[in-house]
């Protein structure tokens, strides 16, 4: 016990205090509306033993070819759902954040503090994304195989024959194995730099050789051969890019939207952006190759996509800790005086930070936990009581939806109901998508896409413009309202 007190010092306690808050910060309700389609999604593959190819929840595309590459994610967070309620899956975000910053935290240099400070930060740039769903499962694995390349990098440690079968078990969770091999093609890039242009930070050791760019190029192609592994073989192979080609995506759904920062929780992005970028020229540090190119590519996704934060600060922030900590040693080394003012100041700081952190673990960790909690919170934003109303009354014909509550209908009425849209955007396409939008935003013609579709029954929100045609139009009755969703119901036959 002695050999432990004395090992269980004030910079590991702040370590171990920095990783209970990034827990605590990450438990939260699983308030994202895509999360009740893949858990319906999830309960019909463990219950019929088979994964899903087709469509069973949509009016507008059932029995349709649906590639559902989150097949494993969604079997995962239904059983956790169904075994542990909502606490399961708060607690699985909360272990899968601490987790990713583990490896980021790994990779990083300096002192503790400084590095407690940096993985903050990043926390606070991806924390948008921290919700039950696949793809905080690609937030792991990013983290996961920036380390391995790290190792092979900057430890001279060979894990490269880990990443075949964690590409395997990427493109059966989650879509966003592209993170992965973009993490792959900055390292073969930053690497021929460091080679071509002798960017070599600390000596040979610091440069992968030829032969060493030459394993993770043959390691790569053999990764990408192998995620034909999954229940839909080559279609893998593209898929992403069938997402990414949605023109109504970039248009209007905000996760894939350029950010917009006007708003506050963007800000952080640039204040890690910003501060690698400065600290890259102030610290006096050759920049590395692979690290220019980790900045500089997702970086550049970050700014085409508001999804991609998540992804940049899990590479950044070893960058950033690089360049802070060779700015911090230039600090100490001058003099005695100044560096026992410095340490004073960041005495006080860690002081503040320590004690921020843990009022944040002992204030976040319970309350998203509670069912109650988490039913008030859905009533706020989704139609539960139009979904209540709608199962009661049964109203005939086939439903119209606003997409983003999709998700939610899914869960709450499917086998009786199915949607007009949900978040699958990959299985509607981008010229359904937008003959959605002309019904949803009530622009002219919407009426015929309603009678294509044989819909009667319309659920959408209070007073939008959907609303207002429907009142104008005369062969509509509203048979429900509250604060949050209006339904209609077409009159007569």
């Amino acid at each position: 016990m002695r050999r432990f007190l004395l090992w269980f010092n004030a910079r590991r306690l702040a370590v171990a205090i920095l990783f209970v808050a990034l827990f605590a910060m990450a438990v939260r309700a699983p308030a994202d509306t895509d999360t009740w389609w893949h858990l319906r999604a999830g309960q019909e593959m463990l219950e019929s033993g088979q994964v899903l190819q087709t469509d069973l929840f949509s009016h507008t595309r059932y029995a349709s070819t649906w590639v559902n590459h989150s097949w494993l994610s969604q079997v995962v967070l239904y059983w956790l759902f169904r075994t542990f309620s909502y606490a399961g899956l708060g607690l699985l975000i909360g272990v899968i954040v601490a987790f990713a910053f583990a490896f980021v935290y790994m990779q990083m240099e300096g002192d503790p503090f400084s590095r407690a400070f940096i993985v903050v930060l990043a926390a606070a740039t991806s924390s948008a994304i921290w919700a039950a769903r696949p793809q905080v499962f690609s937030f792991l694995l990013t983290a996961v195989v920036t380390y391995i390349l790290y190792l092979f990098k900057w430890r001279g440690v060979n894990r490269l024959w880990l990443l075949p079968p964690l590409f395997i078990l990427w493109a059966n969770l989650h879509a966003g194995y592209a993170l992965g091999f973009m993490v792959l093609v900055a390292f073969v890039i930053g690497e021929a730099f460091n080679r071509l242009l002798g960017l070599v930070v600390q000596g040979d050791d610091a440069a992968a050789s030829w032969r060493g760019i030459g394993m993770v190029i043959g390691v790569a192609v053999l990764s990408a051969v192998l995620l034909v592994l999954n229940p839909y073989g080559a279609r893998m192979w593209t898929y992403y890019l069938d997402t990414v080609g949605i023109g109504a995506l970039r248009d209007f759904i905000q996760e894939w939207r350029s950010p917009d920062f006007h708003l506050l929780y963007t800000h952080p992005f640039i204040w890690l952006l910003l501060g690698t970028l400065a600290a890259m020229g102030l610290s006096g540090r050759r920049v590395d190759g692979t690290d220019l190119a980790l900045v500089g590519m997702f970086a550049y996704a970050s700014l085409l996509a508001w999804r991609n934060l998540a992804p940049f600060a899990l590479v950044v922030a070893p960058v950033l800790s690089r360049h802070v900590a060779a700015i911090l040693r230039r600090l100490w080394s001058g003099g005695a005086r100044r560096a026992s003012r410095l340490r004073a100041v960041s005495g006080v700081v860690n002081l503040v930070l320590l004690g921020a952190v843990f009022a944040l673990a002992v204030v976040r960790v319970w309350t998203p936990l509670t069912p109650a909690f988490n039913e008030r919170e859905q009533r706020e934003s989704l139609p539960v009581d139009a979904a209540a109303w709608i199962l009661e009354n049964r109203p005939e014909g086939e439903m119209f939806n606003p997409y983003n509550w999709g998700g939610y209908l899914i869960w709450s009425l499917y086998p009786h109901y199915r949607v007009f849209a949900d978040g699958r955007t990959d299985l509607y396409g981008d010229a359904f998508l937008r003959r959605y939008l002309e019904v949803q935003l009530g622009q002219p013609g919407f009426e015929e896409v309603l009678g294509e579709y044989d819909v009667n029954l319309v659920l959408t929100y209070p007073d939008d413009m959907l609303s207002l045609q429907l009142e104008c139009v005369g062969e509509w009755e509203e048979a429900y309202r509250d604060d949050v969703a209006v339904i209609w119901v077409r009159e007569g036959p």
